[in-house]
């Protein structure tokens, strides 16, 4: 069935493409003072989300605060925030936030992880929220990773849910990692989670069309730090009762300090790619796999992304590794890497100078360390990040939350080459079209990137809006797109350097 689409021009701007061989350069801009804390059950988390929140198109930014309130910053124009955060949102405890649209109003909300219960947030318009009546009900959790879903049928959204270590285990910490907890909705609501057993103490989380299929798996990735021996990364796929990938599926057994995902086609077959960070080596994987095998192979080292010591300073320990995300910060055709970085608290056996992480792609696929150069390479104890867009002139700016110290944010005045931002969108159930496909090429076909649209990944937070495309000296493109029902659509011809809206 021809699908029918409508294509939005928002906005279009006269840049031009620039030499494509500068370095990416960012500047610090000042934020509302705003620090991530507590004690041992915030060691972990730290998240960041980004989202539009009062229907201005420019993106809130929510940080989680820990033992201090969580606060919300708006997003005021140029790259300048003020803190207004409403009462509802004011929560201690709080470890992360995912945004998402739970009951499809075309009004964002929040799910937000924290030590204690967990909150489903509605969002009411003009940046107000209210606790959602769906029959939520968490249970006081160490909750650490978060990932959503729409699955067939389903009017909202399903949800994981990874909980850490079980506080209340009195044999505790170590060897007693909870389950993950699938909620999975029965009509209008949410009754008793499913607990995804065995759990490995959950850091990040992705639903995932890995196969191209139409159905989303989930990917945990856990920290060996407190499951410490038989425990190992997970693929769950999501059929009527949830079942563990299997090795003789293409499945590899594997078992890191796991802390945070990012998801890419960085080798242009149309697969997602996967970045996991780590204490010590970061791993990248290339999808080796088909639709009926989730195989990946390693290609850290040959790819130059292993981020396993600091780069600068003379602390020579492993790092480590927490937030990563894609993105392509100097607009020249190619995704780079961004990683926040630092210390536990007090490891001995881990940097205490850990720089962030900015990996920047070369034209033969390998990557280069370009933090300090760049601006980017703070010492601070990193946890959370966002890596969008924020302030909608082309290039992706960064915002990094800091345990014991104040956030930071980042301006990218990059001298980079041409962008397309897309934002996708449909009427009815899951507006925001989570799990759709997107696949942006050059008119003869030669070169394509594909994204696919998710919610989770990351460490524990997450953004929401336009999706970001560099295009390097591209002066037009054409692109589809492949709705979570399968359903494609016509190929567009689009001109560079604008905002373009789909709507299906």
């Amino acid at each position: 069935m021809r699908n029918a689409l409508i294509l939005c021009l928002l906005a279009s701007t006269t840049i031009t493409s620039a030499a494509l061989a500068n370095d990416p350069q960012f500047t610090p801009r000042p934020l509302p003072d705003h620090v991530y804390a507590g004690g041992w059950e915030h060691f972990v988390g730290g998240g960041l989300a980004s989202f539009d929140c009062n229907g201005d198109a420019l993106p809130e930014l929510y940080a989680a605060g820990g033992s201090n309130p969580a606060q919300l910053l708006h997003n005021t124009g140029a790259l300048n925030f003020a803190a207004d955060t409403p009462e509802a949102l004011a929560l201690t405890g709080v470890i992360g936030a995912y945004p998402l649209d739970i009951d499809s109003d075309g009004l964002t909300d929040l799910a937000i992880l924290r030590v204690g219960p967990d909150m489903l947030m509605r969002g009411t318009g003009d940046c107000q929220f209210t606790p959602f009546d769906l029959g939520f009900e968490s249970g006081d959790h160490w909750s650490t990773a978060f990932s959503a879903t729409w699955e067939t049928g389903q009017t909202l959204p399903t949800l994981a849910i990874g909980t850490y270590v079980d506080r209340s285990d009195p044999k505790g910490p170590f060897e007693t990692c909870d389950d993950t907890l699938l909620y999975r909705p029965t009509g209008d609501g949410y009754g008793t989670p499913q607990r995804l057993s065995p759990g490995y103490c959950a850091l990040s989380m992705l639903f995932s069309d890995w196969s191209r299929t139409g159905r989303a798996d989930l990917r945990v990735s856990n920290d060996r730090h407190y499951y410490v021996k038989t425990g190992q990364e997970q693929m769950w796929a999501m059929e009527p009762t949830p079942r563990l990938y299997e090795a003789e599926e293409g499945w590899h057994p594997f078992s890191i300090w796991g802390m945070g995902i990012a998801s890419r086609d960085l080798t242009g077959d149309g697969f997602a790619d996967v970045y996991l960070t780590s204490m010590g080596d970061q791993k990248f994987q290339t999808f080796e796999g088909d639709a009926n095998s989730p195989a990946y192979r390693d290609a850290t080292y040959e790819r130059g992304t292993t981020a396993h010591r600091p780069h600068i300073g003379e602390d020579g320990r492993p790092s480590t590794g927490w937030h990563a995300a894609f993105g392509d910060v100097d607009n020249d055709g190619r995704d780079d890497i961004f990683v926040a970085k630092g210390n536990v608290e007090q490891m001995p056996d881990a940097a205490m100078q850990d720089p962030n992480t900015l990996l920047i792609q070369g034209d033969d696929g390998r990557f280069t360390e370009m933090s300090g150069p760049a601006g980017v390479a703070s010492m601070a104890k990193s946890r959370g990040a966002v890596l969008a867009d924020l302030d909608f002139d082309g290039d992706l700016d960064l915002a990094v939350v800091n345990r014991r110290t104040p956030m930071e944010l980042y301006e990218n005045v990059s001298a980079g080459g041409n962008w397309l931002l897309v934002n996708v969108a449909q009427t009815g159930v899951n507006p925001n079209a989570i799990g759709t496909h997107i696949e942006l090429c050059d008119l003869a076909g030669d070169h394509c990137h594909t994204r696919e649209i998710t919610i989770g990944g990351g460490h524990a937070g997450g953004a929401l809006g336009a999706q970001h495309f560099g295009l390097g000296d591209w002066d037009k493109a054409k692109l589809r797109v492949i709705w979570p029902d399968q359903t494609v659509s016509e190929w567009l011809e689009v001109a560079v350097n604008q905002t373009i809206a789909i709507e299906r």
